[in-house]
């Protein structure tokens, strides 16, 4: 199958400082790809080039079969773009907005009359769709601005981090939207600065770091990566952390990680619950009072502190 989104050796220079450093991507149809990466990795720079704003130096990108920089004109007629700040009028209403984004694409009067109200209807707008843009929650208005990028039913959809600023309820509302779109064949391509937005929404994620994509899978194969399940054991007293190591180790076999400052201990197992249950047992034959006890998995915050050498928190400082 022929990818829909494709990059190969992309570089994009602002004067002497590269953006996109040999930059590759292969997106298939229908799927949701996430671009992680701390701030200045070049994600937002690489969705502006497959959208046609910008223009590469050096490689070569294609959106649904056409050249970015040939054939600009007809990558802009399959594509949506969903930009990190919303592009609707606020004094318009939503419905009047929409037709707005209609007549600009010659619907028509009637064609953006109806095109309006089935998207209205179909992100659940319908009931609020006479009312002021401004009178909207934020979720409302990220769910009317991704409308609007819709109107001519593009085949893929570029969302630059548009959940940035909404509550956990405006970002549930957006996640669903995506569900749906990808489950009509539309594909996605996502910048996001939240971890587990990726997790949640997509089927393949590409780490960026100084440009260029340093790790790239699903995210069960990103956490594999790091290592498997690990048991964690927080103890009351700091002096049973020699004891409840021994324990540890004799039911994990692997090695063993102390950290003092928080009586915590960690070591990887195979068997999760197996090596729960006899880690628990063996505590309390040697009479280890524990804080808490726990089996963890890898996250896509270790993930990215394993592959870019930060944290989600510092790539945002």
């Amino acid at each position: 199958m022929e990818p829909t989104i494709f990059a190969q050796g992309l570089r994009k220079y602002y004067g002497d400082v590269p953006a996109l450093d040999g930059f590759d991507l292969t997106v298939p149809a229908g799927t949701v790809c996430a671009l992680l990466g701390p701030n200045g990795a070049g994600k937002t720079t690489a969705v502006r080039i497959f959208s046609t704003l910008l223009r590469p130096d050096a490689g070569r990108a294609e959106v649904a079969g056409c050249d970015v920089t040939a054939r600009a004109a007809e990558v802009r007629r399959r594509i949506g773009l969903v930009g990190q700040h919303a592009a609707i009028d606020e004094i318009l209403s939503g419905r009047q907005n929409l037709e707005l984004f209609g007549r600009l694409y010659h619907l028509g009067r009637r064609g953006a009359r109806n095109r309006a109200d089935e998207l209205l209807e179909r992100f659940g707008l319908a009931d609020s769709g006479g009312n002021a843009v401004s009178t909207y929650s934020g979720g409302m208005r990220r769910r009317l601005d991704v409308a609007s990028s819709l109107i001519l039913a593009p085949s893929v959809l570029f969302l630059d981090e548009p959940t940035t600023g909404l509550d956990p309820r405006g970002r549930a509302e957006v996640w669903d939207m995506v569900r749906q779109l990808v489950n009509t064949g539309t594909t996605v391509l996502l910048t996001t600065q939240y971890l587990d937005e990726a997790d949640q929404l997509a089927g393949q994620i590409a780490v960026l770091n100084s440009g260029r994509v340093i790790a790239e899978g699903t995210p069960d194969k990103l956490k594999a990566r790091i290592g498997g399940d690990r048991i964690e054991i927080v103890v009351d007293e700091g002096q049973d952390l020699a004891v409840a190591g021994a324990a540890l180790a004799a039911v994990a076999g692997g090695r063993l990680e102390i950290d003092t400052r928080c009586r915590r201990l960690s070591a990887p197992v195979a068997d999760r619950r197996r090596a729960l249950y006899d880690a628990v047992r063996a505590l309390d034959v040697a009479g280890v009072r524990t804080e808490d006890v726990a089996i963890r998995r890898p996250t896509l915050d270790d993930v990215f502190l394993h592959l870019t050498g930060q944290s989600r928190e510092e790539s945002l400082a």
